[in-house]
């Protein structure tokens, strides 16, 4: 271990196991955030990091976001020493003559997003937020939180944001136009797609938004509403639907799926579960609620997630500006705090009285037609094949939205110099290049479509070039066919998962034909070519590449692609090193029969949700 657990993560020795461990975990993780407020304390400024918003919203974002964690604790009766750094934060920050002053909205702005904790807050602990306030105060925050609401907040889950606002408007007694609540309201219903799942917008997409945004902010808004029982009632069914899928994209010790943008976020994942809990709501037995909740804290206690300082990093497994979006700032990684929704609640509560229960997952593929996977489970890890999205507009989307396959344990890699082909980790992707220095990816699909436990995608990385994947699971392994069409010869690169990769060499690597083999003290990883056609290696990617370790070993297939039709099959797995993986290796799957595939799409095909809405420049 090369930092100091006890500074890398705040967490790290909690058992995690009551809430107790919870409330203590939460304090944890907010004492090193005290050195950082402002004189006035409305500001909060970690480093100097910087994000595509305006540095006074960044310190709105490091002053706000803890609030997530720290309103449920007062409301649950847990005692805070800080509420009078927090009234005069709110004193100053929406005072335009004092000169920690956020800065006044004007069009859709970062602060909007940060508002909604201050509303929650308002309508949770306003005994501790806006009554102690002097009159000028109560007029300079209610007139600052109104005057934002008025502009268009994001076509997406910020339509939530003045929602919160308003509940806290409400229970403080200021009057606001509530035609504008109704309206986002109604918009937000235009996201819903069926079964549970929405979409976060008029995107091709669907990710983490929806646990910790959209039904985050649903279930509080169920919890705290009034007078909108039909509404309410909605919310409750559509989260108990979800439970029924979203439990998939964790694994048995507790990771999540590692997979598209916002993963700075980290335990703010686990905020579905703390959210069912806050809003009374059995979606799944108490007892495996509990055990999501909490595992998914204990997982993240074991990362170096945080500076030696103790503030948590920008990054996810560790400290990492690679993977972070351009509206991430310092403060940014705090929306994790989210996940202490539970402390709401009485220690007499179902959720903290039940006894924790095991994931309970077995081998069986799950298909999850809405966001086009199929969810493998094995020890330790649950694997999403899938079927490909679309996210242009974030840094690495290819790589957070478009490769095949998605892991908890072993997460994904971004890649760090697209000028350099042969140095590319492409871990659960197929990486073309027609001059050896740059190269094409999945970034899209024109096709995508599940059938029984199969996905099938077309795409497009040239205009001339056509490559149609095929994606089977084969129970610690899955298969991609993929079938590609070219003018010209072109160079494929093909990656299985990443695993982490030990100091002075201490790992054994396989290249050989048609098969590349990483085999490390704790994980095996490897890559087989079913067709015979190209070399493997175990390649050492650049470093801080994958999202979970920060030095890693991928096995790869490399091979030449002429003119013409190819067709290349792969075999992927990756396990915990034991048994359970030698004897995985030692019984790879079989080529699938490609008439047999199509066979199956043709009969049974169904178009995924997640990449049907028209794109929009």
């Amino acid at each position: 271990m090369t930092y100091d657990p006890a500074t890398a993560n705040p967490l790290f020795g909690n058992p995690l196991h009551s809430r107790a461990d919870v409330e203590k975990g939460l304090r944890d993780l907010f004492n090193p955030l005290l050195p950082y407020f402002s004189q006035g304390g409305a500001r909060v400024r970690l480093d100097g990091a910087g994000a595509h918003f305006d540095r006074a919203a960044a310190d709105l974002e490091g002053f706000a976001r803890p609030l997530w964690g720290l309103t449920p604790l007062a409301a649950g009766g847990g005692d805070f020493e800080h509420w009078e750094l927090y009234r005069q934060g709110l004193a100053n920050g929406t005072d335009p003559d004092h000169p920690e002053y956020w800065g006044q909205v004007n069009s859709t702005d970062q602060r909007m997003v940060e508002l909604a904790a201050i509303g929650f807050t308002m309508r949770m602990v306003p005994h501790l937020v806006w009554e102690p306030l002097p009159q000028t105060a109560k007029d300079n925050l209610a007139a600052y939180l109104k005057h934002a609401r008025q502009f268009d907040y994001a076509d997406n889950n910020w339509k939530f944001f003045r929602i919160l606002v308003d509940l806290g408007l409400e229970e403080c007694g200021v009057d606001f136009d509530r035609a504008l609540t109704e309206k986002y309201l109604e918009e937000l219903d235009g996201f819903y797609l069926g079964d549970g799942w929405y979409r976060d917008g008029n995107v091709r997409r669907i990710d983490h938004y929806i646990p910790f945004a959209m039904h985050f902010y649903g279930l509080i808004y169920a919890k705290l509403a009034r007078g909108d029982e039909k509404r309410v009632a909605a919310y409750q069914e559509r989260a108990t639907l979800f439970a029924k899928d979203i439990q998939h994209w964790f694994d048995e010790d507790g990771g999540t799926l590692a997979f598209g943008r916002s993963l700075t976020y980290r335990f703010a994942c686990g905020g579905f579960w703390g959210a069912l809990a806050f809003a009374d709501l059995e979606a799944l037995p108490w007892g495996k609620i509990k055990g999501h909740f909490l595992r998914h804290l204990r997982w993240w206690a074991e990362k170096p997630i945080a500076h030696g300082n103790g503030v948590l990093s920008i990054g996810y497994g560790y400290p990492n500006l690679f993977m972070s979006e351009s509206y991430n700032s310092a403060g940014s990684p705090y929306w994790a705090l989210k996940a202490f929704l539970p402390l709401a609640l009485p220690a007499d509560h179902p959720f903290w009285t039940a006894r924790e229960e095991a994931a309970g997952f077995d081998a069986k593929p799950v298909p999850l037609k809405h966001p086009g996977m199929i969810m493998q489970h094995s020890p330790g890890n649950v694997v999403a094949l899938s079927s490909g999205q679309q996210n242009w507009q974030m840094r690495h989307g290819t790589e957070k939205y478009a490769k095949f396959a998605y892991s908890s344990r072993y997460g994904f890699s971004v890649e760090v110099d697209e000028r350099s082909y042969h140095q590319g980790a492409f871990d659960g992707a197929l990486a073309l290049s027609d001059d050896g220095r740059h190269y094409r990816v999945r970034e899209t699909n024109e096709t995508v479509q599940v059938a029984e436990n199969c996905l099938f995608a077309r795409w497009k990385p040239w205009s001339d070039v056509t490559v149609e994947t095929w994606l089977v699971p084969a129970h610690h392994w899955h298969i991609r066919v993929h079938r590609i069409t070219t003018p010209r010869a072109l160079h494929g690169t093909e990656g299985g998962f990443a695993i982490a990769r030990a100091d002075l060499n201490a790992d054994t690597y396989v290249d050989a034909p048609g098969r590349g083999e990483a085999r490390s003290a704790s994980d095996v990883s490897a890559i087989l070519d079913l067709g015979g056609q190209r070399e493997g290696r175990a390649f050492r990617a650049l470093p801080n590449t994958n999202l979970v370790a920060s030095k890693t070993i991928v096995p790869q297939l490399r091979g030449e692609i002429p003119a013409g039709t190819t067709v290349l099959t792969t075999a992927a797995m990756a396990l915990p090193a034991g048994e359970e993986a030698d004897g995985a290796l030692a019984n790879p799957p079989h080529a699938p029969d490609l008439a047999a595939l199509e066979a199956l799409f043709a009969r049974e095909g169904i178009d995924v949700s997640a990449i049907l809405v028209p794109e929009r420049f």
